[in-house]
C-alpha cells in the first residue's frame, strides 16, 4: 500500500511541512538541517475575545416586510435590508458593518532544535503514513544524523528521537511568534523547559518539554532559556501542552500529559505504531501502474502536471486523506477546522475557523465510508456545544423554534452571524444533521439515533416548520434564502439573497426525509410525520433552466460568476442522493450540464472545489471526468507535501479530505439501499484493489479488479441484514460464507441480494457477461461508468 511521502530537501515554507497529530496536539515538521522546527498547535488554543458574543433580538414584523419585498420581485432592496437587519456581528450589521467577531485559531509555539555540522548529504525527509512517523536523515560534517517525530496515538504527547554517529549535540528551545496580546513566562530546569502563556482576555496555556538521554551524554540549561545536549548517542524529547479557557493555571494539566508515557524510544514507537496502525490499516488502496515511489513526491507532482500517468499518486493521496483525518480527529474534542489542526499564524486566513457552508462537512465526508467512524465524534460534540445558543439564535434572529447555526464560527458555541453579506443563511443545521443521520446509517447505533441524532434532526426541522413561508403561488419556500457565497444579476452584494435557493430546498427535503426515516425506526412522533410529509408536498420541485442546467435559484437568474467555486445546488446529487441517474435521469442530465457550464467558465478553481467536482461526477458514474478533476487538484492545488490549497496559496485541509472522499465514491457507493461496486472507476485505474471501505448498513467491502473486470469481492456484514449489490456490468454471482454456498445467481444481472448474518464474511465469485458491441446495454454502461 502506498504510504510514503518524501522529499530530498527541507520544507521551503510551513505549508511544505509534514503533519503529525493525535487529535489534541499537532505538529508540522519542517526538516531543516542546521535548524529544525516543529510548528506546534493545541486544538483548544483559540483567541477568546468574543467567547460570550450574542445576538440582537429582532422584530418579526421586519422579517415579514423583507419577505414581502422578495415576493414582489424587489430582490435587491429586500436583500440589502436582510443583510443589514439579520447579518453580521450578531445581527447588528446596521451598526457594525465589517466587524467580524470570530476568534482565530492560534499557534502554540515552535520546538526549535539547532545543530552543528552544516549541510547534509544523502538527505531524506519522509512521512510514513502507515507508521504515523516523520523521519529526517542525512550525513553532515559531524557524522550521520537521524531524527524521528510522532504525535503519540495512545498518549497526549509529541515525541522526538534524535540519534547519530558517533554522537549528537544540539540546542533545544521553545519559541512563539511575538504577540502583543500574549504574555509568556519561560522556565528552564536541568532536563526540562517550557513556558506559560496568557492572552489579554484571560485564556492561558502551557507547554513543557522533557529530555531523556538513554545512552548517556550531557544536558545543561542555557542562560537564555532552553537546553543544550552534548555527546549523546541518542536523545528522546517528550512535549505536552494544555489550555485553560477560563484562565486558570494550565501547568498541572500539562504535566499530567506525561503520566504513563514510556521514556524509552523502542516502547514509545512500538505502542504508537500498533495503535496508529490499527486505525490507519483498516483501509488500503493500491492502483496498478508504473512504480514511481523512488522519486521524491514533489517530482511526482510535476510529472503528473505535465500529463504523465502516476496511478499510485492518487492512491497515496487517498491514503493521506485518511491519515490526516486520524491525525486531526481521532480522540479529539474539537473537529478539524479549515486547516485541520495545523496553523502557525497569529492571523490565519479566514481565522482558521469552522465554515458550515461546505468546508466542515467536506472534512467529514470520508469518515464513515473510509472506516473511520470514530473520527466523527468531535463534530457531533461541537454541534451539541452550539445547540443551546443556537436555539436562542433561532428565536432572536428569525422568531423561529428549533435551532440555527451560523455560516462561519469558532469553537466557543455561540451561534451568531459574523460575516456581513454572507451569513443570512439558514441551511447550516440541516446540512450538519446529515452527518448525524449518516452515522446511524453506517453504524446502525440505535442508542445514538435515539439520544443524539434524532433530537438534533427534529430541532433542525422545527426551525423550518416555522421559517417556511407561503409564496404567491401557495408553495412553501425559505425566504430569505441564499446559494452559499454566490450572486445573480440584480441581487444583493456580496452574496445574493432571494426566495428558495435550490440548495435550501434540497437541504429541507433531505432533512425531512431523514426525520421521517428516523421516527419510523424509533416508532415515535407519528403526528410529526404527517406534518413533515405535508411540508414536503408543498415544496417547489427542482427546475431545469434555459441552458439545460439545474437552476441554482427558483428563478432562472443570470449568474454573475458562472464558474463559481461553490456548486451548492448540486447538494442533491452529492453528498445527498436526491438526484441519481437511475431514479431521476432528467435531473441527473441537468446536474451534468451544470458541472459542464461551471468548468467551461473556469470553475473548480480551488482544491476543495475540484474535490467536489470529482465527487459529483462519481455520482453520475463518470469516472473519467472524476479523474480529470482529481488530476486538476493534484496538479494545481496541493503543496509539495500534498497539503491542499485555496487560492492564492493558502493551506485548506478540505481539499485533502474531500478529495479522498471522492476517491472512495469512485470505488464504492451505498446510497439508495445498494452497495454500488466500482461505480465510477476510470479506465486508467484498470487494475487495482481496495479493502476496508464501508457501506451503509455496516457492510465492509474488499474489491479486486484486473484489466477492468472484477476478480474478487468480499463483504463483511457487521450487523446482519440483507446485502444488495450493484455491479459495474452484468455477471453471474456465487455467494459463499466459508465453504457454505449461500446463493447462486445463474443469470447474469447487474444486481444481487442475499441475507447476511452479523459478523460473517461473504466471498463472491463473479463471472462477468460479455457485452455485445453497440448494444443498448453497452451504451448504458458507458453512460453510467465513464
Amino acid at each position: 500500500m502506498s504510504s510514503l511521502i518524501w522529499a530530498a530537501g527541507p520544507a521551503g515554507d510551513w505549508q511544505e511541512g509534514y503533519p503529525i497529530g493525535n487529535g489534541r496536539l499537532a505538529g508540522l515538521v519542517l526538516g531543516g538541517v542546521g535548524s529544525e522546527r516543529v510548528l506546534l498547535n493545541h486544538e483548544w488554543l483559540w483567541r477568546g475575545r468574543n467567547r460570550f458574543k450574542d445576538n440582537e433580538p429582532k422584530e418579526p414584523a421586519r422579517l415579514a416586510e423583507i419577505r414581502r419585498l422578495f415576493f414582489e420581485g424587489k430582490v435587491l432592496e429586500a436583500g440589502d435590508r436582510a443583510n443589514d437587519y439579520l447579518g453580521g456581528a450578531g445581527g447588528t450589521a446596521r451598526k457594525t458593518r465589517g466587524l467580524n467577531r470570530v476568534d482565530p485559531y492560534q499557534p502554540l509555539g515552535d520546538l526549535r532544535l539547532d545543530f552543528d555540522g552544516g549541510e547534509a548529504a544523502e538527505y531524506r525527509r519522509q512521512l510514513d503514513l502507515a507508521a504515523g512517523l516523520v523521519t529526517v536523515c542525512g550525513r553532515t560534517g559531524a557524522g550521520e544524523v537521524r531524527r524521528e517525530f510522532l504525535a503519540h496515538a495512545c498518549h497526549p504527547v509529541i515525541a522526538v528521537r534524535i540519534s547519530g554517529a558517533p554522537a549528537v549535540g544540539f540546542r533545544l528551545r521553545l519559541e512563539r511568534s511575538a504577540d502583543p496580546d500574549c504574555r509568556l513566562e519561560a522556565w528552564t530546569e536541568p532536563a526540562a523547559c517550557g513556558f506559560r502563556g496568557r492572552f489579554s482576555e484571560g485564556l492561558s496555556f502551557a507547554v513543557e518539554v522533557r529530555l531523556h538521554l538513554p545512552g548517556g551524554g550531557r544536558c545543561r540549561p542555557l542562560p537564555e532559556g532552553g537546553l543544550e545536549v552534548e555527546a549523546a548517542p541518542e536523545a528522546v524529547i517528550l512535549l505536552a501542552a494544555a489550555v485553560s479557557p477560563e484562565g486558570g493555571d494550565p501547568a498541572p494539566e500539562c504535566r499530567k500529559g506525561f503520566e504513563g508515557v514510556p521514556a524509552g524510544w523502542p516502547e514509545l514507537l512500538r505502542t504508537h505504531r500498533e495503535e496508529h496502525g490499527r486505525r490507519y490499516g483498516r483501509v488500503g488502496l493500491e492502483l496498478a501502474g508504473r512504480d514511481f515511489s523512488e522519486r521524491p513526491t514533489p517530482e511526482r507532482l510535476r510529472f503528473l502536471a505535465n500529463g504523465h500517468e502516476d496511478n499510485d499518486l492518487y492512491a497515496l493521496f487517498f491514503n493521506y486523506g485518511r491519515y490526516l483525518l486520524i491525525a486531526s480527529s481521532w480522540d479529539a474534542e474539537l473537529p478539524a477546522n479549515l486547516q485541520g489542526k495545523w496553523n502557525p499564524l497569529l492571523a490565519p486566513p479566514w481565522e482558521c475557523d469552522y465554515h458550515f457552508d461546505i468546508n466542515i462537512q467536506m472534512n467529514y465526508w470520508l469518515a464513515e465510508a473510509g472506516n473511520l467512524s470514530e473520527c466523527t465524534a468531535p463534530l457531533f460534540d461541537l454541534v451539541d456545544r452550539f445547540r443551546p445558543h443556537g436555539r436562542q439564535a433561532a428565536r432572536q434572529l428569525y422568531g423561529c423554534g428549533g435551532v440555527w447555526l451560523p455560516i462561519q464560527t469558532d469553537c466557543w458555541g455561540r451561534a451568531t452571524p459574523e460575516s456581513y453579506g454572507h451569513d443570512v443563511w439558514v441551511g447550516a443545521a440541516a446540512w450538519i444533521a446529515q452527518h448525524f443521520w449518516w452515522h446511524y446509517q453506517y453504524t446502525l447505533d440505535r442508542k445514538f439515533l435515539r439520544e443524539r441524532a434524532y433530537p438534533f434532526l427534529k430541532e433542525a426541522a422545527a426551525f423550518f416548520e416555522d421559517y417556511l413561508a407561503a409564496d404567491p403561488q401557495g408553495r412553501l419556500v425559505p425566504v430569505p434564502s441564499q446559494s452559499p457565497e454566490n450572486q445573480f444579476e440584480g441581487g444583493s452584494w456580496p452574496v445574493s439573497l432571494g426566495a428558495a435557493a435550490t440548495m435550501d430546498l434540497q437541504l429541507i427535503t433531505e432533512l425531512l426525509n431523514e426525520c421521517l426515516a428516523a421516527s419510523r425506526i424509533l416508532g415515535v412522533d407519528g403526528a410529526k410525520r404527517a406534518r413533515w410529509r405535508a411540508i414536503l408536498k408543498r415544496l417547489p420541485p427542482p427546475k431545469i433552466g434555459r441552458w439545460g442546467q439545474l437552476q441554482e435559484w427558483l428563478e432562472d437568474y443570470n449568474e454573475l460568476q458562472p464558474g463559481h467555486r461553490h456548486i451548492s445546488h448540486l447538494f442533491g446529487l452529492y453528498p445527498a442522493a436526491l438526484i441519481t441517474p437511475e431514479d431521476t435521469p432528467e435531473l441527473a442530465a441537468a446536474a451534468r450540464r451544470t458541472l459542464e457550464r461551471r468548468l467551461a467558465s473556469g470553475g473548480g478553481y480551488c482544491g476543495w472545489s475540484s474535490a467536489l467536482v470529482a465527487a459529483c461526477f462519481s455520482r453520475l458514474g463518470e469516472g473519467e471526468r472524476a479523474l480529470q478533476a482529481l488530476t486538476v487538484l493534484l496538479s494545481k492545488f496541493v503543496t509539495p507535501s500534498l497539503l491542499g490549497l485555496h487560492p492564492p496559496h493558502y493551506f485548506q485541509i478540505d481539499a485533502n479530505l474531500g478529495g479522498a472522499a471522492a476517491v472512495a465514491e469512485m470505488l464504492l457507493q451505498s446510497h439508495g439501499g445498494r452497495l454500488r461496486v466500482l461505480p465510477a472507476c476510470p479506465t486508467a485505474w484498470w487494475t487495482g484493489r481496495v479493502r476496508g471501505l464501508v457501506g451503509r448498513g455496516g457492510f465492509t467491502v474488499d474489491i479486486e479488479w484486473r484489466e477492468g473486470r472484477l476478480e474478487g469481492l468480499r463483504v463483511h456484514s457487521r450487523f446482519g441484514g440483507t446485502c444488495r449489490l450493484r455491479l459495474p456490468r452484468p455477471a453471474r454471482i456465487e455467494v459463499r460464507c466459508g465453504k457454505r454456498l449461500v446463493r447462486r445467481f445463474r443469470k447474469a444481472a447487474l444486481e444481487a441480494a442475499w441475507k447476511t448474518a452479523a459478523g460473517r464474511d461473504y466471498e463472491l465469485k463473479i463471472t462477468e457477461a460479455e457485452i455485445e458491441e453497440g448494444s443498448q446495454f453497452g451504451r448504458d454502461l458507458r453512460y453510467h461508468h465513464g
